[in-house]
């Protein structure tokens, strides 16, 4: 029995807690007891979480309302969620990061990864922007961005309460400033680019920081290329291509004010004369093309989570394939080839096989020079297969 002033939720006989016990960090509604005290806890509080022998596995915030009923925020049961041991996990995190990085521009909390579960924050210098996921993280903002605050030094910082995720747990959207003030788009450094973060209008935090390493290798292919950057959000590919001595970089997207800011940084940078933009549906631009005769050297499709769950994988995998398809034939002979994926319900074989069999049916066949992922600010948990969900693939096609 454990002694503790919180309420006690427990696993099911037949719950795997061995799992619980080697670091996974969920518990799914199906493995926990839910009796009346259970489904009379607030959304977000702690409660300790014991086996169906009755031995504690740790503190854990439930919340009644998700799938994922309990998630594992301290293998000490008698551990107190307050200001003093959020600092901690951000310093833990902070410390990672600026071993890591020379400017305070990452992610530096990558939630479970990072001991902070459904947490996600960006830094960008000395900005920031938190993403509160889980319900418990939602109850405590307010701590949550004095600790952020207290161990940074960041003086503005962005709530950015949108998404997918936050809709499974029952949470409504909501934007908010919560210090400081954003007047204009954060110039961001990365790769010898420079990118404009919108904190408060931009899609998710703003920056994809995920994609940094993926840049750098498409960068060393990039010199004295015609680079094509498909679903180009800020320009993620084609500046950093730019960066890396491309003749000439096309950015397409169907955002007009994502485009808008890809514009604004390359100006920032000095590389608006060779830099275009081309607003519209990938697929259809990209049909376009190939219908207008043109063709680049280096090719990168960085489109969205087309498989965002294991119901979707079917479909996504072939929005996959047919990316691919329409991609292969706009790769000049000998030229290069960029896939990636941020679904982690498609694994990289899955996506891997979907994306050679949309090469092969664009007519053309190629070598797989490179496998890349998430940076080392997007740590994984190796329990959690959803922590590592970005891939990217780059091939050199054949004449």
């Amino acid at each position: 029995m454990t002694d503790s002033p919180l309420p006690i939720v427990r696993l099911r006989p037949k719950a795997e807690a061995r799992a619980i016990r080697h670091g996974f960090p969920w518990v799914y509604a199906d493995e926990l007891v839910t009796d009346r005290r259970t489904s009379k806890i607030a959304p977000g509080a702690f409660a300790v979480l014991e086996d169906a022998e009755r031995r504690p596995l740790g503190l854990v915030t439930v919340n009644v309302q998700s799938k994922i009923i309990a998630r594992m925020m301290d293998r000490d049961p008698g551990a107190a969620i307050d200001r003093g041991w959020l600092c901690a996990r951000i310093a833990r995190a902070a410390a990672l990061r600026d071993r890591l990085y020379d400017a305070p521009f990452y992610r530096l909390v990558h939630a479970e990864a990072d001991g902070l579960p459904g947490v996600v924050i960006d830094r960008f210098g000395d900005a920031a922007v938190i993403q509160p996921n889980a319900a418990w993280a939602e109850a405590m903002i307010g701590d949550l961005a004095a600790a952020l605050a207290e161990v940074t030094g960041v003086t503005r910082i962005v709530k950015n309460g949108t998404g997918r995720s936050r809709g499974l747990e029952g949470l409504a959207e909501e934007t908010a400033v919560l210090s400081g003030g954003l007047e204009a788009p954060v110039p961001v450094p990365m790769n010898g680019a420079t990118y404009m973060a919108d904190l408060l209008g931009g899609q998710k935090t703003g920056l994809f920081y995920d994609q940094r390493p993926n840049h750098a290798f498409a960068q060393r292919l990039a010199k004295g290329a015609r680079v094509l950057d498909v679903f180009a959000h800020v320009g993620g590919f084609s500046l950093a291509a730019l960066a890396g001595g491309a003749d000439a970089a096309l950015a397409v997207d169907s955002s007009a004010p994502a485009l808008a800011l890809a514009e604004e940084g390359a100006r920032a940078a000095g590389v608006a004369g060779r830099f275009a933009t081309r607003q519209g549906d990938a697929f259809a631009v990209m049909e376009a093309l190939a219908a207008e005769g043109r063709s680049f050297d280096l090719v990168v499709c960085d489109p969205p989570a087309f498989a965002p769950s294991k119901p979707a994988l079917e479909a996504g995998l072939r929005a996959y394939e047919r990316v691919a398809r329409l991609a292969a034939p706009l790769v000049a002979p000998g030229g290069y080839l960029g896939l990636c994926s941020c679904s982690h319900a498609a694994d990289l074989t899955q996506f891997r096989n979907a994306s050679a069999r949309g090469i092969g049916r664009g007519g053309r066949r190629g070598q797989l020079l490179h496998t890349g992922y998430a940076g080392p600010d997007h740590p994984m948990l190796p329990q959690l297969a959803e922590s590592g969900y970005l891939k990217a693939l780059f091939f050199r096609l054949d004449g």
